[in-house]
């Protein structure tokens, strides 16, 4: 029997990294228990009124947020505050996996696109891997708002 998952990161600012991420894995923000959002609605905001009506102070609103897959295939996402930054590489990162079926120059132009567009929503660019047949074939690796590495796969 498989067991469900989700993936828990550390952030200074979890309402953004989630607005980050929804955007790179196209995923969503979830609304609140039992409120209804409506079509273009920003779930975050939600989130700010449903906590105030709760009595949540404004300091801790900010705690955590989360992101999941609208098809319900992919783990949720969830990222909580926590006081210290980040200070050394990642032991644990995530693969986004852009073009795994194609290969050669093909797949370094789709990861490249990738890549540009996300530069666009905050991401740092840190370094190329170029292919190496029969078993490498090439990545991009980068890094979140928050200096988290993940891969362009």
């Amino acid at each position: 029997m498989s067991r469900e998952f989700q993936v828990t990161v550390d952030a200074h600012d979890p309402a953004a990294l989630s607005r980050f991420w929804a955007e790179v894995l196209d995923y969503v923000i979830p609304g609140p228990p039992g409120v209804q959002l409506e079509a273009g609605a920003d779930p975050l905001a939600a989130w700010q009124e449903f906590l105030a009506g709760i009595g949540v102070p404004p300091e801790q609103r900010n705690t955590r947020s989360a992101v999941e897959d609208p098809e319900g295939k992919g783990p949720r996402v969830f990222f909580q505050q926590v006081p210290e930054s980040k200070t050394t590489k990642n032991r644990l990162h995530l693969d986004v996996r852009v073009a795994p079926e194609l290969r050669g120059d093909e797949r370094m132009a789709a990861l490249e696109a990738e890549c540009e567009r996300l530069i666009q929503l905050g991401a740092q660019r840190l370094y190329r891997v170029e292919p190496e047949p029969p078993m490498g074939f090439g990545f991009i690796t980068m890094a979140d708002p928050e200096g988290n590495e993940f891969c362009l796969d």
